[in-house]
């Protein structure tokens, strides 16, 4: 079997693209990662061996596919770009524990697919390098789901991984950091300079990785409904915590009496704003709300 060099490599890379007459997509989010040793700490940050199953989200021509099935028990890739499946064909030839389906990941039934492809016998991980404009939706949408993963581990905008990692007090900390950490431990594994991509992106990227918390001091009594509450109260995030729950609860007498109850109750000032919380506190107040009555 002839021996190619890596598809990451720029100079294959390159020829892939020439080959094919390809040009990273703009509306795609296309970039394609020619840093080898990036490729190999991405691999290494997710902690990846012969007994783990992984979800990549857009493997492109197959740069970080190729890498992660070297050690992977199984691949299982989603191109939502049809135009790069003969290219991955091509490329991916060699190995026989990849899986490519032509789906947007926030359009398919995830669940029912990791169950015909995969075995469910195996650790469940996320690799992925994402596009940057559907960042968020993307990661949220896996941790709202009924897989459960033993980790995710994707690149993103260096800005966006800042405000998954934030902590209280900061400017980066909002509803995303509340929602995300509640259920997670998070945390950069490395920066991703631009320069790691052809074509280069206006921004550094950053590696973040989610596992999930094992064991929690508190729980919120519902899941979705705790999401819904925290962003509404960083609605408005240069109002206090008071008026961002008046929004979100309605302005009557009767909400007002419970709003003051259950800021007594749980010790939390009216006049704090909600970036100064902890997730414990946010926690707390939804559970406290829920349990008066008005959150449910």
């Amino acid at each position: 079997m002839t021996e190619y060099p890596a598809i990451a490599s720029p100079a294959r890379t390159q020829a892939i693209l020439n080959r094919y007459r390809l040009s990273a997509k703009k509306s795609l989010g296309q970039n394609f990662l020619v840093d080898l040793n990036v490729l190999s700490n991405i691999v290494e940050a997710a902690e990846i061996t012969g007994d783990d199953d992984v979800i990549e989200i857009g493997p492109g021509i197959g740069g970080l596919t190729e890498q992660l099935a070297k050690v992977a028990h199984r691949v299982l890739g989603f191109e939502i770009d049809q135009n790069l499946l003969p290219v991955l064909q091509e490329t991916l030839a060699p190995y026989s524990n990849i899986k490519i389906i032509n789906q947007d990941i926030l359009k398919a039934n995830l669940p029912q697919v990791v169950k015909t492809e995969l075995t469910g016998k195996h650790p469940l991980k996320v690799v992925a390098n994402l596009p940057y404009y559907i960042t968020t939706p993307i990661v949220m949408n896996l941790l709202a789901g009924d897989l459960a993963f033993d980790a995710i581990v994707v690149m993103m905008q260096k800005e966006v991984a800042e405000r998954l990692t934030a902590v209280p007090g900061t400017k980066a900390y909002g509803s995303l950091s509340v929602i995300v950490q509640e259920r997670n431990n998070v945390e950069i594994s490395f920066i991703v300079p631009r320069t790691a991509f052809i074509p280069q992106p206006k921004v550094d990227s950053a590696i973040i990785k989610l596992t999930p918390k094992l064991a929690k001091e508190v729980v919120p009594f519902d899941e979705k409904r705790f999401a819904g509450f925290v962003r509404g109260c960083f609605m408005h995030q240069r109002k206090t915590l008071w008026n961002n729950l008046l929004g979100f609860f309605g302005k009557t007498d009767a909400a007002k009496e419970t709003i003051t109850k259950v800021l007594a109750d749980v010790q939390i000032d009216p006049g704090d704003r909600s970036e100064q919380l902890t997730i414990d506190q946010f926690v707390n107040l939804a559970n406290a709300f829920h349990d008066n009555g008005i959150l449910n």
